[in-house]
């Protein structure tokens, strides 16, 4: 097969060797091209011209975020997306129970095109943009926004600078006291909302090696859960978080936190700019976003055993 290895050479776990073993490993049973991002949106623009010269796939080594850009190159097109682990919680090859050692994961995702193990898989859209994984809007955005404002703290503490920044921005950097956004899905209706996640997949990230299961059965690739805290405060915030680290369903409705399951669409409308980041890539801010599911959109090459 043809396949487009894209490196993303910034991402926290990938190294010059580790680079160079994988194109290897792959180039002994296929015909690879490998080309390295240089900026933001770069991922996105190679994935595109794979697809319009007709690769069997895109291969991406590199985190969750690298992997967002390529799916927006790819979706509604034939050629399949691959993910190797290259960033610091590789949120979609642990979902696919894909090893955490970039060789050993190799090896699995060449096991994959052997046997043509393709999965056509719905997508998120957020104001025009797709998500594999989940979009996060106001304070899960926050959180990442302030991660990436220190990119060299976030390859060498990993997990540990998203728990940093989140305590920041729960002290110091987000308006816990101000509504941010009104959502609406369907019939169901949050007129005030600090902290939204529409999950097109579960779990929703890790803590170190501990899933964080927030709307538990949601499917890889949709259609979507959502999850809303109307309050953000400790009292509303740790049971779920509680919850979300043991994998427990959440016993009926928690207070100040609504969640649902199975929905196609949702609006948000905010008090003010909302800030929204998708597949952990912070995005920007939006006075208005809509969220869309579309079945079927993307080929994804998925292990031939799937994950228990």
């Amino acid at each position: 097969m043809r396949l487009l290895l894209v490196v993303n050479t910034s991402a926290s776990s990938v190294t010059p060797r580790g680079r160079v073993l994988v194109e290897r490993s792959l180039s002994k049973y296929h015909d690879v091209v490998t080309k390295e991002t240089s900026r933001r949106g770069h991922a996105a623009r190679l994935a595109l011209g794979a697809a319009a010269d007709g690769f069997d796939a895109v291969v991406v080594l590199g985190g969750d975020g690298t992997l967002n850009e390529a799916v927006n190159g790819l979706a509604g097109s034939p050629t399949a997306l691959g993910a190797l682990p290259g960033g610091s919680t590789n949120v979609l090859v642990r979902t696919l129970g894909v090893p955490a050692d970039p060789l050993d994961a190799t090896d699995c995702l060449l096991e994959a095109l052997a046997a043509r193990s393709f999965r056509r898989v719905g997508l998120g859209q957020a104001n025009g943009r797709y998500f594999l994984l989940h979009a996060g809007i106001g304070f899960d955005a926050a959180v990442v926004e302030a991660v990436e404002r220190f990119m060299g703290f976030k390859r060498y503490a990993g997990p540990a600078a998203f728990v940093a920044a989140a305590a920041w921005c729960w002290g110091f950097d987000y308006d816990r006291k101000s509504p941010t956004f009104a959502l609406r899905a369907g019939e169901v209706a949050v007129p005030e909302a600090y902290f939204g996640i529409c999950l097109n997949s579960d779990p929703y990230t890790y803590l170190g090696d501990r899933p964080l299961s927030v709307v538990p059965g949601t499917p890889l690739g949709g259609p979507f859960g959502i999850a809303v805290f109307d309050k953000l405060t400790l009292r509303a915030f740790l049971p779920v978080v509680a919850s979300a680290i043991s994998g427990r369903r959440h016993s009926g409705r928690r207070k100040h936190f609504v969640t649902l399951s199975g929905k196609a669409a949702l609006s948000v409308s905010g008090f003010r700019p909302v800030p929204y980041q998708l597949d952990g890539e912070y995005v920007g801010t939006a006075q208005h976003i809509d969220l869309k599911w579309h079945e079927a959109l993307l080929t994804l090459l998925v292990p031939q055993t799937p994950p228990s």
